[in-house]
């Protein structure tokens, strides 16, 4: 009999705030095939998992994933596109044995998931296996959430973006949406921040770093987070209409 191969959103850093289903996905694999962002190192993932389910007798396969932009609809960097194509291989060797394999993703799956990369390679291989999705509390809501703040009201417009976006682009967005949750936000804070100056907006924007972690923070004047080290676990909330 062949295998199922499972991705679980565990989501978004406290073990609590798995779902049922996520963890019994978990209890009931023998692999767990762990995503890594470095050679050697640990996974975010894998903690979250094992502090709701225990890894006893479990099969733990960690695989470094680059953590490097990909444009949809351009040919991936090589390294990434390896990356994914050694993963595959390896699922569905394990597949092909009979066991079910599950891939703890951080979030959501349907978020900016390297799970679905995967999947999507797994499918070019022709794999005959079976697919399961199990959905995840998303760092978006759970920062939403953090922050006591609605991502949407009403009739209210909500997009979600990489604040890798060039300005122009981040600045259209803005303009004809009602809320915005920025991903990805670490690296391009003081950049961003002068843009949300400069549209007005600055006062209507929170800032979760760390989001349901021990140590969360939550930045209510994100003018404070410029020139610091934020972590890379870090979103940010912009509503046009603060509400609260």
């Amino acid at each position: 009999m062949q295998g199922t191969f499972y991705v679980v959103g565990v989501g978004p850093g406290d073990p609590q705030l798995m779902t049922l289903k996520a963890a019994k996905t978990l209890e009931n694999c023998d692999v767990w095939f762990v995503p890594s962002a470095f050679e050697n190192g640990g996974s975010m993932a894998l903690k979250i998992a094992s502090g709701a389910v225990s890894r006893e007798g479990k099969t733990i396969l960690s695989h470094r994933f680059p953590m490097k932009q990909i444009h949809r609809g351009e040919t991936p960097d090589p390294e990434v596109k390896s990356a994914w194509q050694k993963a595959a291989k390896i699922i569905m060797a394990s597949l092909a044995d009979g066991q079910d394999v599950v891939f703890p993703t951080l979030g959501d799956p349907a978020i900016y998931s390297t799970g679905f990369y995967v999947c999507e390679t797994l499918q070019e291989y022709g794999s005959p296996f079976k697919v399961e999705i199990v959905p995840g509390v998303s760092a978006i809501g759970a920062s939403s959430a953090a922050a006591a703040l609605p991502l949407c009201l009403g009739d209210e417009r909500l997009v979600v973006i990489p604040a890798t976006f060039e300005n122009e682009r981040i600045r259209e967005l803005l303009e004809l949406s009602d809320v915005v949750v920025f991903m990805k936000v670490y690296k391009v804070m003081e950049r961003l921040v002068g843009l949300l100056e400069d549209l007005g907006l600055v006062e209507n924007a929170v800032l979760v770093e760390r989001c349901s972690l021990d140590d969360q923070k939550v930045w209510t004047d994100v003018r404070d987070a410029v020139g610091q080290d934020i972590h890379y676990f870090s979103t940010m909330v912009v509503r046009k209409d603060r509400c609260v």
